[in-house]
């Protein structure tokens, strides 16, 4: 029962992705979302700002943010809303498929290999198993 709910999800997981593989042929553009759709929509700094009930600067930092990998989901999102746009958000598997099992490990007491139980307590849900019950992992 446990393993054909793994299977299940695991191919709902699959199904979902699909639209963001597609994504990851599209870069982020060189200066950042923020700028690039603010200049797309013809939204100043200031305005911006007052969109989101601040000054002008907090735009310049949230693209300055976003430029470096700093900004937050959080603040993302919320300049997204100011700028009539959803934040849409994803991890996609750089291979084809989720389905990719997990390495032999050494057994050491540093290394020791993970179990099912471990795995199911570490992210709270059923672990996903293949036909031979080995877990399946995302790198």
């Amino acid at each position: 029962m446990r393993n054909e709910s793994g299977k299940l999800r695991l191919t709902e997981l699959e199904s979902g992705l699909e639209g963001f593989r597609a994504a990851r042929s599209f870069p982020r553009p060189e200066k950042g979302w923020i700028r690039a759709m603010r200049e797309a929509t013809g939204v100043s700094t200031g305005e911006l700002g007052r969109k989101l009930g601040t000054s002008r600067q907090l735009p310049l930092q949230f693209e300055k943010a976003e430029a470096d990998d700093s900004i937050t989901l959080k603040s993302l999102r919320r300049v997204g809303e100011a700028l009539n746009c959803e934040l849409v958000y994803a991890l996609v598997p750089r291979t084809d498929t989720v389905r990719k099992p997990t390495k032999t490990r050494s057994r050491t007491p540093a290394n020791e290999p993970l179990s099912v139980e471990r795995i199911d307590a570490a992210v709270e849900a059923p672990a996903i198993e293949d036909e031979n019950g080995n877990p399946y992992f995302c790198d």
